[in-house]
């Protein structure tokens, strides 16, 4: 299949994940349809289609694949990427947060991949992408609705996988580590990370990697696109793609 005919659908298309995954993809030739419920600008794709919306409303998920519908019949790929998180003690946590936590980074995941199921099935089968995180293998304090949200994500990887592969759909996780985006950003001041400033707790936290840096966006879009090419990881399916320049292949004992 010529790349050009290629479609892929990107939640959290506005942030640093999404955004660099928005461009990686449109450089390979696809047209990218990207949601967020914040304003991308005016540099997303030419040939491609925004929409600007919150998909943890699941009404508005059903809005989004109406419009989606307009613009095409079919998704060779599916990237489930866009998160919230909340960063505080768990007793401190109320429902409603650990609700809204679960709506953005689980439910609506789980609404999306039932409404682009026909979309991948027209196409004759394709590939969904969930961005879980390493917090779904290995946690800190402070960030329990998150974790658990990741967590549940990647057990729902494997479950897609096992039900969706007799339509040639396969269903893989990636789970980033320490990568510098506005919410690792905001969420450096939970304690887990010692520094007086910003550029401190990063400087500290790349240090706790085996490659002792901070991940960029566009290294985790490179991972997205492989698990979504069907050129290269055509055999690969429910599986778990840690992508965190080391950090969980050392033990926090040494």
């Amino acid at each position: 299949m010529e790349p050009e005919n290629r479609f892929v659908l990107i939640t959290g298309a506005a942030g640093g994940i999404g955004r660099a995954t928005v461009f990686h993809f449109a450089r390979q030739g696809w047209k990218v349809i990207g949601v967020d419920r914040t304003n991308f600008g005016d540099d997303f794709p030419q040939d491609g289609k925004f929409i600007q919306s919150d998909i943890s409303i699941s009404q508005n998920l059903e809005a989004i694949f109406g419009d989606i519908r307009l613009f095409t019949d079919r998704l060779h790929a599916l990237i489930n990427n866009a998160a919230v998180q909340v960063a505080k003690p768990l007793l401190e946590t109320t429902i409603e947060e650990w609700n809204a936590v679960l709506a953005s980074n689980l439910s609506s995941v789980f609404l999306g991949v039932k409404l682009a199921y026909p979309f991948l099935k027209a196409a004759g089968g394709g590939a969904i992408v969930n961005v879980s995180s390493v917090h779904a293998v290995a946690t800190s304090a402070n960030i329990a609705a998150y974790a658990a949200s990741k967590g549940g994500l990647l057990a729902f990887t494997r479950a897609i996988a096992i039900e969706f592969a007799k339509d040639n759909i396969r269903a893989n996780a990636v789970l980033p580590g320490a990568v510098d985006t506005p919410m690792l950003r905001a969420g450096l001041g939970r304690g887990h990370v010692s520094g007086a400033d910003v550029l401190e707790r990063l400087d500290n936290l790349a240090r706790k990697t085996v490659n002792g840096r901070i991940g960029r966006p566009e290294e985790i879009a490179h991972a997205i696109y492989f698990l979504a090419d069907e050129a290269q990881s055509s055999f690969m399916t429910g599986q778990a793609l840690i992508v965190d320049g080391g950090a969980t292949a050392r033990l926090s004992t040494e």
